[in-house]
């Protein structure tokens, strides 16, 4: 890999984590409840930005590949939190918060599928 797409890599995921954090801290605060909502927004919003994104791509309105590299490896790389969701759910079954923690599934999971697929047709519409 060259430097210059490590580089784009690295700018984006300083930018995406910068984002989660604000994002995932405003949700967090605004809403007061045993399901993480900050991360789930941010796994919803990520989703729809990836699927704008890829459709972008794909439909040629972006085409510089290091643009490519730092708005999906690099920003949505670090902006989307599965691996923080994994975690989350596991102390949502651990408190025994069964209810809780397959909606906080349902909703990541589907919401995110749904989402992805938004933002690419509604970006494939506007692009073909």
């Amino acid at each position: 890999m060259k430097f210059d797409t490590i580089l784009a890599i690295g700018i984006g995921g300083f930018i995406g984590a910068i984002l989660r954090a604000y994002t995932a801290g405003v949700v967090n605060n605004a809403v007061k409840h045993s399901i993480p909502f900050g991360t789930l927004s941010v796994n919803l919003i990520g989703s729809l930005l990836l699927g704008i994104f890829i459709g972008a791509i794909q439909y040629g309105a972006i085409q510089n590949p290091y643009l490519k590299s730092l708005l999906t490896t690099g920003m949505m790389g670090a902006f989307t939190t599965f691996s923080t969701f994994a975690v989350e759910s596991f102390f949502l079954f651990k408190n025994t918060l069964y209810f809780e923690a397959f909606s906080y599934i349902l909703l990541n999971v589907i919401g995110s599928i749904l989402l992805a697929a938004a933002g690419f047709k509604g970006i494939e519409a506007i692009l073909k």
